[in-house]
Formats: structure tokens, C-alpha cells, sequence
């Protein structure tokens, strides 16, 4: 007796509608700004449960090199916070720095690693903002740190933001900027640096931060060393549209065979992270002097190296020369400030008044996360740290 046509026809339709039924599960849960904050920022995970991080020796740093204190928000959140001396510095003090207690400091000030920060007057600070998901020593940052400490002169001070590793609180857009600003704040008026020898260095989602904090900064008129951005993205509902989890898992890209259905989405993201409108609110309110870096690896699956030309274009046509270009004319004036590096390599430079560098810099390799240990990214905080002009190519 032949089988019913049903029976065959059921379990190919629960095949087929079954990943769509779970998908437009997904979209409904992330249309709660709850559930969805979680999606985006992905505080919650991390390896908190097998990872001390009152230890930074496990990670290869020397004793004391790094010092684990807090940092309390004008809104009472507590957030936790990583202070690395560059190793040539530890090396001189290095018997009174490894005799100090290796634990959480409770005032960071009184420190022997906080007096080598602002007693110093050529000391020079990089800002680290990470992206989303793990602490400030989970996965590849630790690896970013030593990049950056083992052989320069350069401190390096990270956070995690609210919500993150072992920080209180829970995040959001607005709550980021102002863990942000409370770091920044911290540097220049408890460490006692001037602007002029910090550089703000943002990634992945960090570079959406690191824009926030710039705006606040620059419209009051603040000018650091150097901002620069790795991986960085222009906006979120348009990012999300092609960001894939991992490179592989695709958040919203289905819905780009139906547009309507696409834009209804977007409407429901709730932190928007315009770093586009930032970036050119930043250079419309630099009165002397900017270094901003835009850097990208060809081979990021996660967020579309093009994202970038975005975030260069906007940050451009912000300034007294680009301001009234068409999207042609900006296009034949990047093409002819751009350099070749190499295959999916390029170098675009935009310089304007007063002292305005602009420079994007698309590196072949490196992927999403290990493009913060490649030479773009470095070469980029020598350069904003070089304040006696550096010439660019």
C-alpha cells in the first residue's frame, strides 16, 4: 500500500519551516530592548568562571606590570579597570613594583605603577576600548596589551564597561559613552595628562564608544593625540544587516530579500551607536588640531571591511574642504589621495585645516579581532603620538 502523500510531505515542511519558525522567534525576542541588549553586547558571556583576573601574571605580564583597581560613574557604577606600565618602564623599578601585594588595588593613587603615570611629564596613555562579549582579558586583548607595552614607553588603561567581566550595572548606549567618559575623565584628572598625550583606541564595538566619548570631548573643546578606530562600523541597524556571529551565523542578513521587512526591523534596534554623525560632529568642533585613524582588515567576516569607507567618507565631508563635495567628487579626491599597499591593501590620507589628518588604512589580514596586534594599528599610535608632525604618505 502506497504512503499517504502527507506523511511525506510533513516532515519536509517542519524541515523547511522549523529554522524559519525558530529565526522569527529570535527577531520577536530581540525586539525587546532586554533580550536585545543581550543579542548586541553579549555581556554575559565571558570566562569569568575559570579566569582570575586579580592574576595578570597568567596572562604573561610581569609581576605588578599590570594593576586591577575601580573606577565609580557619576552614576554610581562600579567598573573594573586594567592600568599595564610598558615593560622597559617596569624594568628600571622593577624591585619595588614586584614587592607591592598582586590583588585588586583599592586606591590605585597611592601606587607606585600610578606614580610612574603622572609624575612623569613625557608619559603617554593609550585608552583601550574593547568590542563586545568577555572581560578585559578574555581571548586575543591580552595579546594586544603586551603589542603595545613589551618593547615602548606607551601605559596602557582598559575597562570593562558596565555589565561587563566584574563591572556593576547593565548596558546601554548611553550608559557605554559614560563609562567611557568616566575613564577618559579619570585620565586627565586623577592621572593628570593633558589630552595632548592620550590617544583613544577603539574596537569593534569599542570604535562606536570610543566616537561617543570623542563627541562629548571635542564639543568641549578637548583634543587628544590621536583617536583611532579598528573594525569599526558606521551605524548599528545598518551594520547588522550584514554582520555575521563568528563570521558565520547571519543576525539579520535574511531579511535583505525583503527590504520592508528589513527597515521594520531596524526601526526596533534601540541603541543606534551612530558613529557616522559623531565622527563628523568630531572634526566640525576640532579648532587646532586632529589625527583620526580609520583602520580595517580585508578579511574580517564579521564586520564588512566597507564599513569603514563610511566612517572615512562622513568623517570627510565634515571637514572646510570636503564639506561641499558630491558623493562623485569625494570619490575622485579619495582615489587620488589613496596609495596601493598590496593586494586588498590601500592607504587613503584626507589633510585640511587647521590641522586635520584623516587616514584610513585597509590591511589585508588580521581578520575581526587580530587586526589590534597588526602594524596598522600600532603604527597609528606612534603616529598620533608623534606631536612634532609626522609626515604621511
Amino acid at each position: 500500500m502506497a504512503p499517504h502523500p502527507m506523511n511525506i510531505i510533513r516532515p519536509v515542511l517542519i524541515a523547511a519551516l522549523g529554522p524559519l519558525v525558530l529565526y522569527l522567534g529570535f527577531l520577536a525576542f530581540s525586539a525587546t530592548p532586554f533580550f536585545q541588549r543581550h543579542f548586541v553586547y553579549a555581556h554575559k558571556i565571558n570566562t569569568l568562571f575559570c579566569e582570575d583576573l586579580q592574576k595578570p601574571q597568567r596572562w604573561g605580564f610581569a609581576k605588578n606590570q599590570v594593576s586591577p583597581f575601580s573606577l565609580e560613574t557619576h552614576d554610581s557604577e562600579v567598573l573594573y579597570a586594567w592600568h599595564i606600565l610598558p615593560l622597559p618602564l617596569y624594568l628600571q623599578h622593577e624591585e619595588t613594583l614586584a614587592s607591592q601585594p598582586e590583588q585588586l588595588v583599592e586606591d590605585f593613587t597611592k601606587t607606585e605603577n600610578f606614580k610612574l603615570l603622572k609624575d612623569d611629564p613625557n608619559s603617554r596613555l593609550v585608552i583601550s576600548f574593547h568590542g563586545n562579549a568577555g572581560h578585559v582579558a578574555q581571548g586575543w586583548r591580552p595579546a594586544t596589551y603586551h603589542a603595545l607595552t613589551d618593547t615602548s614607553s606607551y601605559h596602557v588603561l582598559t575597562v570593562d564597561y558596565r555589565g561587563f567581566g566584574l563591572s556593576t550595572g547593565s548596558p546601554s548606549e548611553e550608559g557605554l559613552i559614560n563609562d567611557a567618559y568616566t575613564v577618559v575623565d579619570w585620565a586627565i584628572n586623577v592621572a593628570g595628562l593633558p589630552p595632548s598625550r592620550i590617544v583613544l583606541v577603539g574596537q569593534s564595538l569599542g570604535t562606536a564608544v570610543t566616537s561617543g566619548v570623542a563627541e562629548l570631548y571635542a564639543a568641549q573643546g578637548v583634543e587628544f593625540a590621536g583617536i583611532i578606530l579598528a573594525a569599526g562600523f558606521s551605524q548599528l541597524p545598518t551594520m547588522l544587516s550584514r554582520y555575521a556571529i563568528g563570521g558565520f551565523l547571519p543576525v539579520l542578513a535574511p531579511l535583505r530579500l525583503c527590504p520592508p521587512a528589513m527597515r521594520l526591523v531596524q526601526k526596533y534596534v534601540v541603541d543606534k551607536w551612530h558613529s557616522t554623525e559623531r565622527l563628523a560632529s568630531v572634526v566640525r568642533n576640532t579648532k587646532s588640531r586632529l589625527r583620526l585613524f580609520i583602520v580595517h582588515a580585508k578579511n574580517d567576516h564579521d564586520i564588512p571591511c566597507d564599513e569603514s569607507n563610511l566612517l572615512f567618507k562622513a568623517a570627510v565631508q565634515a571637514t572646510p574642504g570636503g564639506k561641499s563635495l558630491s558623493d562623485v567628487e569625494f570619490a575622485e579626491a579619495k582615489d587620488a589621495r589613496t596609495v596601493v599597499r598590496g593586494p586588498n591593501a590601500f592607504v587613503a590620507t584626507w589633510r585640511d585645516e587647521p590641522d586635520i589628518v584623516i587616514r584610513q588604512e585597509q590591511f589585508g589580514h588580521g581578520g575581526h579581532n587580530e587586526i589590534m596586534m597588526a602594524a596598522p594599528v600600532t603604527l597609528a599610535i606612534m603616529r598620533a603620538f608623534d606631536l612634532e608632525g609626522t609626515v604621511y604618505h
